[in-house]
């Protein structure tokens, strides 16, 4: 085990899979010379060379594009977004053509392609480079879309969705590329959890929460600070947003019988109301109380200076927490 942050163990998921197989390759706009904006390819061109690790014009469409037809030829291509809000121009490309094409050739075009996406806010940045675009693609059938929150998942559900057959939209958390974790780099991605299953990040008995990405981390705070009130919060990551792995959501929900999601992306058909509505489904008669939802507001991404008040926080969802257990709420003082 090796202390790591993100970025570093992201680079070094790279790095083992283009060592262990030369058909990887690494694509995106100043991921060569520069190591990517965020220095997550760095040095990777000096180690593999510029014909495994390219730089590429500044078109989405044309990268990711590119990409299929070298998947098509059998190769194993990881694409990077550079900001979230860029991966828009390359909407056709994925939906039309990435998650279409086994489909449409029924199983005889395999599509083994890894988009990469640096996502979400945080950074004090503002719209175009810290967008939430999960939903979309996973409405999109025939997308794997995964989302880590951690260095260990980081490094290893990597290099299951280079390994994978299938496409998968890959969700990694700007702000907490230098948050530090252990990382045992020698694991068999093969054995290890599958990518699809959900992790209990902190067993609780009270509210389940539901989340994935940097809100992890907030959740996880959360509940330490629940704690101190009595109330015990279980944490559920679902690291697989496509699919979703229910049987480990829904065994926390029969538990606790009550649910809070919380994702920083707009709440009008997002990813928490598809969450609230299967929880219902498959837990309605063990529910004690309506699920909420704590998300970020359904407005553009607004400027840096105002992106605290739009990102889910502590606070948010312990007021959620609060109306799932019917207590007097922590901010008007009154009943809900």
């Amino acid at each position: 085990m090796v202390q790591l942050t993100m970025a570093r163990a992201i680079n070094e998921g790279l790095r083992r899979a283009m060592a262990d197989d030369p058909k990887v390759l690494v694509m995106g706009e100043d991921i060569g010379k520069l190591g990517g904006v965020f220095r997550v390819t760095d040095r990777l061109q000096e180690e593999f060379g510029a014909q495994r690790v390219i730089d590429t014009p500044l078109a989405e469409s044309g990268i990711v594009g590119t990409a299929v037809g070298l998947a098509l030829r059998g190769f194993r291509p990881v694409v990077e977004i550079q900001f979230d809000g860029f991966v828009y121009p390359a909407f056709d490309q994925i939906v039309c053509q990435v998650a279409k094409l086994h489909y449409r050739t029924r199983g005889n075009v395999r599509m083994p392609l890894t988009i990469r996406i640096p996502w979400a806010g945080g950074v004090g940045a503002a719209e175009h480079h810290s967008e939430s675009p999960e939903a979309y693609f996973v409405h999109t059938s025939g997308l794997r879309v995964v989302a880590v929150s951690n260095p260990q998942d980081a490094y290893v559900m990597l290099r299951q969705a280079i390994a994978s057959d299938d496409p998968v939209v890959y969700f990694e958390p700007k702000r907490l590329y230098h948050a530090k974790g252990e990382v045992e780099l020698d694991v068999d991605p093969a054995d290890a959890p599958p990518m699809g299953l959900a992790r209990v990040a902190r067993e609780g008995t009270d509210v389940t929460v539901l989340t994935y990405g940097a809100q992890v981390v907030t959740a996880l705070d959360a509940a330490s600070a629940a704690e101190e009130e009595g109330i015990s919060l279980e944490v559920v990551d679902l690291r697989s947003l496509s699919p979703v792995d229910y049987r480990t959501v829904a065994a926390s929900v029969r538990k606790t019988g009550r649910v809070v999601v919380t994702h920083e992306a707009a709440r009008e058909a997002g990813v928490g109301a598809e969450l609230v509505a299967s929880v219902t489904e498959r837990c309605f008669h063990y529910l004690e109380s309506p699920p909420a939802r704590v998300t970020g507001h359904d407005i553009p991404y607004p400027p840096a200076k105002l992106e605290k008040h739009h990102v889910p926080d502590l606070d948010r969802i312990l007021d959620a927490v609060d109306r799932v257990l019917d207590r007097p709420n922590s901010l008007t003082g009154v009943e809900l």
